[in-house]
């Protein structure tokens, strides 16, 4: 995916983006920033790498955590929409999974939840990758690239 192509729909239909980031350690922001002219519809990134900075930062209840896990469709859920209000922005991107290189909370690495959330609705993707924790961590972001570029198409 073009980060380019990114950049222009976000321009192009005015709409703001920011990002909430665990696994990824703020590759997202990095890639989206790389890109002249993200300031006009990124907003800002926010990178909660442990269970206590969800719960603190994002508002994310230790009973999700404990309940599900932080690998888990329901904590990329609450990321993007907590993330969305935080950021006051159109569009949140986030981002939770297990890069490795070992298993956490039972859960396979390369296990990985993309969170979306676009003004009162949030969708979560899951995805099993494979190789090392470099590229786990790219193919995430990439992935969610694409899946943000089909949803400003769908949305505008």
């Amino acid at each position: 995916m073009n980060v380019v192509t990114i950049n222009k729909l976000f321009r192009e239909y005015g709409r703001t983006l920011g990002s909430v980031e665990s696994f990824t350690g703020g590759l997202f922001a990095r890639e989206i920033t790389k890109v002249s002219g993200a300031s006009h519809f990124f907003k800002g990134a926010l990178v909660t790498y442990a269970s206590e900075e969800k719960n603190r930062i994002l508002g994310i209840s230790y009973d999700v955590i404990d309940e599900y896990g932080v690998v888990s469709k329901e904590v990329a859920a609450q990321m993007a929409s907590n993330g969305q209000k935080l950021l006051n922005v159109d569009y949140c991107v986030s981002f939770t999974g297990n890069a490795g290189p070992t298993a956490m909370e039972g859960k396979p690495v390369g296990l990985i939840y993309i969170g979306i959330a676009i003004y009162d609705k949030v969708e979560v993707y899951e995805f099993h990758l494979s190789g090392d924790r470099d590229t786990i961590q790219n193919e995430g972001v990439n992935n969610a690239l694409k899946l943000l570029e089909q949803k400003i198409l769908e949305n505008n």
